[in-house]
């Protein structure tokens, strides 16, 4: 196991900024970077030596500066939705800003994806030195009280570990310093055929849920858990992704019920078409939102690429989006007594 920290351009403003490869025995690499905690490359070995780059991404800090589209990007204080903009605790109101119609997404116009994160590499003496050889690569961000509009400072960490089962592993932690809500998850945008081959439709995907969370006509849950045999969002036997589309019916961008328990679970299982690369996640966190990126159009991505619509799958673990809303869902509720932890694990086959 090593990682090696890289230059990695610099900032709009002219701050340097690095990228952290991470690499196992098997050949196998992950890029990180200290823009925003950001996912930029995964690549798997292929059987004549070459490498596939499965998630999507870009080539330069500054396009990490302004990722509208959340590429690998580290999401909080709260992911997802959160309807009207605002939400109660304890009696008090708390107003966000609104970035979706009239309701919060991804963490308003204030986006941890566009700054400056601490990092450091973890060697397994506990040495931090940037360019060593190292375990893991740590990435800090102390978030101040209000910022978003969420009382109470934060102190946030993310750990991402490549093993050498190939496994990629996220550990989040998140320290508050007054009662609030921490809903941190990481969006990478996964096509296992190779970032730029196209639609990831006919990607075959397992979900293990029973439970979805149907929205109104703003992408925000009313509140229910619907039972998902008999609908297009069954994913309990592996699917093609675009089986049960049709003309009324053409893209995901939806919440499943996933883990009932506070474990660390398999949830969902997703297979290249062309390349036979698997990837199971497995999280400890009660739901994971399904997105199939429609409307996606982005240029001058990584290896001078554009992707489309389609061109990648998102399965982001979360508390269901507006949790805070309805009592029926885990609350993403944390204290100085109750800090948030989680880990999400994507464990790859080739």
């Amino acid at each position: 196991m090593s990682v090696y920290a890289l230059d990695f351009g610099t900032t709009d403003s002219g701050i340097p900024t690095h990228l952290y490869r991470l690499k196992n025995s098997s050949g196998m690499e992950v890029d990180v970077t200290d823009v925003g905690a950001s996912l930029v490359a995964v690549r798997i070995p292929t059987k004549d030596g070459a490498l596939v780059d499965v998630t999507l991404g870009f080539d330069e800090a500054t396009r990490y500066e302004h990722n509208y589209r959340y590429l690998g990007a580290f999401i909080g204080r709260c992911a997802n939705r959160i309807a009207g903009a605002s939400f109660q605790l304890d009696g008090r109101t708390y107003e966000l800003t609104a970035n979706e119609g009239s309701n919060y997404l991804h963490g308003g116009c204030d986006m941890w994806y566009g700054r400056l994160w601490d990092g450091a590499v973890i060697g397994k003496k506990g040495d931090r030195r940037r360019g060593a050889h190292a375990d893991t690569a740590i990435f800090g961000l102390l978030s101040p009280d209000g910022d978003q509009g969420f009382p109470g400072e934060l102190d946030v960490r993310v750990t991402y570990t490549l093993t050498e089962g190939n496994e990629l592993r996220l550990v989040y932690d998140a320290q508050p310093t007054l009662k609030t809500l921490v809903n941190i998850t990481t969006h990478p945008y996964w096509n296992l055929n190779g970032h730029l081959s196209g639609s990831v439709l006919d990607h075959t995907l397992q979900i293990a849920a029973e439970q979805y969370t149907p929205t109104n006509d703003q992408n925000v849950p009313d509140g229910r858990k619907v039972n998902v045999g008999g609908t297009p969002f069954d994913f309990r036997t592996p699917k093609a992704i675009g089986r049960d589309f049709s003309e009324r019916f053409n893209n995901y961008d939806h919440n499943f019920v996933v883990n009932k328990g506070n474990g660390i679970q398999r949830v969902a299982t997703l297979v290249g078409d062309k390349t036979g690369i698997e990837m199971d996640m497995l999280t400890d966190m009660p739901a994971i939102q399904l997105y199939t990126a429609r409307d996606l159009h982005l240029e001058n991505v990584k290896e001078g690429g554009v992707y489309g619509g389609y061109a990648g799958v998102a399965l982001e673990a979360q508390f269901s989006p507006d949790a805070i809303h309805h009592p029926d869902f885990r609350q993403p509720v944390f204290s100085p007594e109750l800090p948030f932890h989680s880990c999400t694990t994507y464990r790859f086959r080739f």
